[in-house]
């Protein structure tokens, strides 16, 4: 990781837990239900989804704290996807960032409990950030309803889901990870260029953007399946495997799997190129995620 990256996380991920475990100490809400919810929230994470809302608002000089709201909003819809899919009718999983999952300390109705709430609760702080205008609160409210569910996230799960009864192609694959991985990241990414009101053609090269890191990201997420470790994880390796899941390391050879990595990296480094103003970190988080070994 470079001195700039660093600084800028650093700079970012404390603001950002702080604005996002205050939005849930803040509700008046059940204790343990409170309680369930920061437990994911806290278990850690890389963060990644914040980081693009906020290098995207850095890259068009948006200052405004509204930006750590954004950012909080999708990070809240990442963890109650984690949440939901560690549960024993999903992925049935014990461990997630390192820590039990969520069901296994607060039980599996508590935590699907938890998860609704944090999806919801995203929505919410959207439409009551104060110094934002109406119709941008509504731009990102749909964008986030787009890309969270059934046009997004949860029908990407509901299509990886129907894909472990058989072998998927390399084009139903990528379909499933647009949606399931790709989407957050896109809104992430499209987020911050509404916030900051970019141009359409700007947020046309930031959108084309998301689809490669998208894409890049699951690719990796399925290398390290075979080539990290539990401990490096913190969740069970190699579970893609033992169920012959397909994945893109089954369909091209971990090194076509890996060729394709890099395809999808050039190419959004080349649109990163087509934007003014200063894409260091938007490039130097692009590296990050093509690179990390967890």
């Amino acid at each position: 990781m470079t001195n700039t990256l660093n600084r800028f996380m650093e700079e970012h991920l404390l603001l950002v837990d702080d604005e996002l475990y205050s939005l849930v100490e803040k509700i008046v809400a059940p204790k343990t239900l409170k309680e369930s919810m920061l437990y994911s929230l806290k278990a850690g994470g890389k963060r990644i989804r914040p980081l693009f809302v906020l290098a995207v608002c850095q890259l068009f000089n948006y200052k405004q704290k509204e930006a750590y709201t954004v950012a909080s909003a999708v990070e809240m819809i990442h963890t109650y996807s984690l949440i939901h899919d560690d549960l024993p009718s999903m992925d049935n999983d014990e461990l997630r960032r390192g820590k039990p999952t969520n069901h296994v300390v607060y039980g599996e109705a508590l935590a699907t409990l938890a998860g609704d709430a944090l999806n919801t609760l995203s929505f919410g702080i959207l439409a009551r950030m104060e110094n934002v205008p109406a119709n941008i609160k509504v731009q990102l409210i749909n964008l986030l309803s787009i890309a969270a569910g059934a046009e997004g996230m949860v029908g990407g799960q509901v299509l990886d889901i129907d894909g472990e009864t058989r072998l998927l192609n390399l084009e139903e694959l990528e379909q499933v990870h647009i949606n399931k991985t790709g989407a957050l990241l896109r809104f992430s990414i499209e987020a911050g260029a509404v916030l900051s009101e970019a141009s359409e053609e700007e947020r046309s090269i930031l959108v084309d953007f998301a689809h490669h890191i998208g894409l890049a990201f699951q690719i990796q997420d399925d290398i390290l399946d075979i080539e990290g470790t539990s401990e490096e994880l913190g969740k069970t390796a190699g579970k893609d495997v033992a169920s012959n899941k397909s994945t893109y390391p089954s369909l091209l050879t971990i090194d076509g799997a890996k060729n394709k990595l890099n395809e999808h990296y050039e190419v959004a480094i080349s649109l990163l190129e087509q934007l003014k103003g200063d894409t260091t970190v938007l490039k130097e988080l692009t590296e990050y995620i093509v690179r990390r070994n967890k």
